[in-house]
């Protein structure tokens, strides 16, 4: 491989909660000088025109490795990008919050990576409830809940392999990773037992919200049942968001938060303690 920075391209389909903050997971002070993103989105569309149309610019910029954010995974617009991406000759990661079991083991087979997020659940979307503050506030809680939880951290040391990895020039070994509640707070690292138990109850009950949202979007049709329906979902990922807050905020009393920030050459470095200076791997 070159000299030059590691490119990684973010195509943006449609909006899941992860999507917002996602490639500044990987470059968090903006002083890497191994790494750049280019960035490309198609806003909150994801049919497959716009899929195809954003993923032709990003394949132009000829990037190391494409991560694709999107709501399920599953559906024809990101299967286009991604296939379109794929013939292009670069490595595909997906991140999503949905996609069947039977469909992740084709794409796995047919050489694509992915990580599932089942805790970023869909939103609420009814129109008589849905208005651009819920939306925003929904989309807050659910960063929350992932990034204190360690669900985010475990994308990005799932990534940050990948990246060495291609770095490197070998040839790498996509993740097939779904995030459950196990998995998201191993990667939080924490030490207080009750801290811990509140971020898994977080990440537990923001997974069940997908199902509730479900129900009140595509399966109630009357007004009076799918308005309260949504409403309740909503309610439980600001509780799930504020258990999550609260697990952090143990951490913090027994000045054990885990810190794993980048150095300037993608090294990850770990801390604990306030004021520490972070050390590298050993």
């Amino acid at each position: 491989m070159s000299s030059s920075p590691f490119l990684l391209g973010v195509l943006k389909l449609g909006n899941i909660g992860a999507s917002p903050l996602l490639e500044l997971l990987f470059d968090e002070r903006a002083d890497r000088e191994d790494f750049d993103v280019v960035l490309i989105g198609s806003g909150a569309k994801m049919d497959e025109a716009a899929a195809e149309r954003s993923a032709k610019l990003i394949i132009e910029q000829k990037p190391h490795l494409v991560l694709i954010p999107s709501p399920n995974a599953a559906l024809k617009g990101p299967a286009k990008a991604r296939e379109l991406i794929k013939e292009a000759g670069i490595p595909v990661i997906l991140l999503s919050d949905l996609l069947p079991k039977d469909q992740r083991e084709t794409l796995a087979g047919a050489g694509f990576g992915y990580i599932l997020l089942p805790a970023d659940s869909m939103i609420g979307a009814r129109r008589e409830f849905l208005d651009p503050t819920e939306m925003v506030l929904f989309n807050v809680d659910v960063i929350r809940v992932l990034a204190a939880s360690g669900a985010l951290r475990r994308v990005q040391l799932a990534l940050d392999a990948v990246i060495a990895s291609i770095s490197a020039g070998k040839t790498p070994k996509l993740p097939t990773l779904v995030v459950n509640a196990a998995k998201a707070v191993s990667a939080g690292q924490f030490s207080n037992p009750y801290a811990k138990v509140k971020a898994r109850a977080a990440y537990e009950i923001a997974v069940a919200v997908a199902a509730i949202n479900v129900k009140g979007c595509f399966k109630q049709k009357e007004h009076e049942k799918y308005i309260p329906t949504v409403a309740s979902a909503h309610e439980m990922m600001r509780t799930a968001a504020l258990l999550a807050d609260e697990a952090r905020e143990i951490e913090k009393y027994g000045d054990s938060l885990h810190r794993s920030p980048h150095f300037n050459d993608g090294t990850v470095g770990t801390l604990t303690k306030l004021g520490t200076k972070p050390a590298r791997p050993k």
